[in-house]
């Protein structure tokens, strides 16, 4: 089941250049894909073992002309046609947001047509609306490279932090386990496919965070108890068994803290909202074992684990522009000076957590 906005049909273009994808899509506001593209930029950044955030900026130039121009013909649309166009205008690396934004500044004034200046974390927030027509209120678990937060969602632009990460996300944390274990880029599929041949169990690592009485997460420690294993295997780190239970005992770590935090913040989020939905967004929520440890945490609160196809999970433009079709269905729209952000939480009442250790509560 996907969502349909009442009220006169709307098609919104949605660009998406916060990291290292450049996506452009075509959404109705019957919640059909018209038409989606995604570049992906993991051959120019494997030399450097991570994403070099100049290099995808160029890249989201070269590549966002052609790619909007793709999807409004496979719509079989004109620019004319459209309804409005949306952006990422945060949060995200900044070069690449403002090669985004920009574009569909130059877009929606040629064209006469409204600019949504979209947060990249609502688009997130707001997917499994598209896909399943979830209701407000509902909980959702977002995690991704750059972002690992519980938040109690109550309707468009409207967010209750529940927890967040103090230092690492997960997403973060599964690509620098990867490089530790020799196993490529992108970090997070190449070592949930390492651990599909591991066994979890043969290296035991710390779940930080569990049992505590609050919904934050914490992965720092988790990284560097993986590092000291490491280190005292030496050269038996890089056999082939030893790596696969190495990446299997990090995922099943992570997987648990996850479940554990998301599991305390269902309690309260059951008394406080009564929704009946978990829905878990972002690039980590593709990860097989993080999907398998959230279902037996729905089953347990009585609720209904919602996860978008992984398409949908990591960064794209679909997401933007169905963000883009819920805001123009309430009349927003935004300036053609609208800001690109580097940060822009989706709870700006709720204080920064990064750096302030485990004894911060929520």
């Amino acid at each position: 089941m996907h969502a349909a906005i009442p009220g006169p049909a709307r098609r919104v273009l949605g660009i998406e250049t916060s990291c290292d994808e450049t996506a452009a899509a075509v959404v109705g506001s019957d919640g059909r894909i018209l038409a989606e593209a995604v570049f992906g930029q993991e051959a120019a950044h494997r030399p450097f073992g991570g994403v070099v955030p100049e290099i995808a900026a160029r890249a989201h130039v070269e590549r966002l002309d052609r790619l909007i121009g793709g999807v409004i013909r496979e719509a079989g649309l004109a620019f004319a046609d459209l309804d409005a166009v949306a952006a990422t205008a945060g949060p995200g690396l900044i070069g690449g947001v403002v090669a985004g934004l920009t574009t569909a500044k130059a877009v929606a004034w040629a064209a006469g047509k409204p600019l949504l200046a979209v947060n990249h974390l609502e688009a997130h927030a707001l997917t499994a609306r598209l896909t399943d027509g979830v209701a407000f209120p509902y909980l959702l678990l977002l995690v991704s490279g750059g972002h690992c937060q519980l938040l109690a969602v109550e309707g468009i632009g409207r967010y209750r932090r529940l927890g967040s990460t103090i230092d690492d996300a997960a997403g973060e944390a599964f690509d620098k386990a990867a490089k530790m274990l020799g196993l490529g880029f992108p970090g997070g599929p190449a070592l949930e496919r390492a651990a599909a041949a591991g066994d979890p169990v043969r290296f035991p690592l710390p779940r930080p965070l569990r049992g505590q009485p609050h919904c934050n997460f914490s992965f720092s420690g988790l990284k560097t108890a993986l590092r000291q294993r490491i280190l005292t295997l030496g050269p038996d780190a890089g056999e082939v068994g030893t790596q696969a239970d190495l990446a299997a005992a990090f995922q099943a770590a992570v997987a648990d803290c996850l479940a554990d935090r998301t599991r305390r913040a269902a309690r309260r989020f059951r008394a406080e909202w009564g929704g009946a939905c978990l829905v878990a967004a972002g690039g980590v929520a593709a990860n097989g074992a993080v999907r398998a440890a959230l279902l037996g945490v729905a089953e347990d609160a009585g609720l209904r684990l919602v996860v978008p196809p992984a398409r949908l999970c990591t960064d794209n433009a679909v997401m933007v522009a169905w963000a883009g079709v819920e805001r123009l269905a309430r009349g927003d729209a935004d300036p053609l000076d609208a800001k690109a952000r580097p940060r822009w939480p989706l709870d700006p009442a709720a204080e920064p957590l990064i750096g302030r250790g485990s004894s911060v509560k929520v």
